[in-house]
């Protein structure tokens, strides 16, 4: 499945301050210990995971994809939500095989997070490895993806370059796997 990055980009057609989607926006009211009140913005979603997933020749897996708040296609790792009562492990397996087609020989939670100090729902890093392409990748209706691969030092370099919007679970990942390792 090839697509260009034309036929992948969105076009923004209005903006409402609600909220929608994935996310709920709420105003939660704090009284702080001086007595004072403060109101802040909470962001309410479901728990996600991200994958740092390799094939079984230890190359990279990611898929290209139009990210709404950047506004234009970035090369992402796989992954998506935890669907309620779903097994973390079980939800990376699933999400890298409808958005890539790859079945991993191993999975392993290396990362539980926070999306930010102003968010509720968990984030889950797993790395992948000893990936096999079993089958054609079958994305959600909404998703319009293309997987791709890169060689170990290209995907590191990705990864580290920042340009993709789960950096901290592409770091954690990376180190789990014993790719960045700590220098004295």
């Amino acid at each position: 499945m090839t697509e260009s990055r034309e036929a992948m980009t969105w076009t923004l057609k209005s903006e409402r301050p609600e909220a929608a989607g994935y996310l709920t926006v709420l105003c939660r009211t704090y009284l702080q210990p001086d007595g004072k009140e403060s109101d802040w913005d909470i962001l309410r979603g479901s728990p996600t995971v991200a994958l740092v997933a390799f094939t079984e020749e230890g190359r990279g897996i990611l898929v290209r994809q139009y990210r709404p708040g950047p506004g234009k296609v970035l090369a992402e790792l796989p992954g998506g939500m935890i669907e309620p009562g779903e097994d973390v492990l079980h939800a990376a397996a699933r999400e890298l095989l409808e958005e890539t087609g790859y079945r991993a020989g191993t999975l392993e939670v290396v990362l539980k997070t926070y999306l930010a100090s102003y968010a509720t729902h968990e984030r889950y890093a797993v790395v992948a490895r000893g990936c096999r392409k079993v089958a054609e990748p079958t994305p959600d209706a909404e998703e319009f993806v293309e997987p791709f691969t890169l060689a170990q030092d290209a995907y590191v370099d990705h990864l580290l370059g920042g340009e993709y919007t789960d950096t901290d679970v592409g770091l954690a990942g990376l180190v789990a796997a014993g790719l960045l390792v700590r220098k004295s």
